[in-house]
């Protein structure tokens, strides 16, 4: 007798295959979707760390001599470091002192000028922000460079990508003796 159909056990198989094959592609899938959750968030903590730093770079570029003491602790400098080592104040091209901070309260980097806001957005956190500066004085014949250093995360992802990134900048005008 020719009997076309399956038995039990060939159904069983059949279905017990397919099952496998779906739970392997999903399993990949859902993979594929954390991975990349994960490169987006670091694509964001980039591009903000990188606006931030060249934003601060193009305004310490500029920087004045405060010849008069009326921003900085002593005239004739260029830069002071400030908030115990968290913040650099400057004197800018509109004869306006200003400063870049980290607010430690908030992990988030600061603008003081005339009014006072932030420079990261408050789904970042900034973790370590550090300043070295050379040839800030009036007496010491160097060109003022400054360096930052920033290290950044996404609190709202497990595990926590971060980021670290580091700049080096020279006054633009030349720093003489006046």
């Amino acid at each position: 007798m020719n009997k076309k159909g399956l038995t039990l056990i060939e159904l069983l198989v059949g279905v017990g295959i397919f099952g496998l094959a779906f739970s392997l592609a999903t399993g990949l899938f859902v993979g594929a979707l954390k991975i990349q959750r994960r490169i987006l968030a670091l694509q964001e903590i980039l591009n903000q760390s990188s606006y931030n730093l060249e934003y601060m770079s193009r305004a310490l570029r500029m920087v004045k001599k405060d010849l008069t003491g009326k921003c900085l602790d002593s005239a004739g400098l260029n830069y002071q470091i400030t908030q115990n080592g968290l913040g650099i104040r400057f004197l800018n091209y509109k004869d306006q002192c200003q400063e870049f901070y980290l607010d430690q309260t908030t992990l988030r980097l600061k603008e003081k000028n005339e009014t006072e806001d932030y420079l990261t957005p408050d789904d970042l956190e900034v973790l370590n922000f550090n300043l070295n500066l050379v040839g800030e004085s009036q007496k010491d014949n160097l060109q003022p460079q400054v360096t930052l250093f920033l290290k950044i995360q996404s609190p709202s992802l497990q595990p926590r990508p971060e980021i670290k990134i580091q700049t080096t900048l020279s006054q633009r005008n030349l720093d003489v003796l006046q």
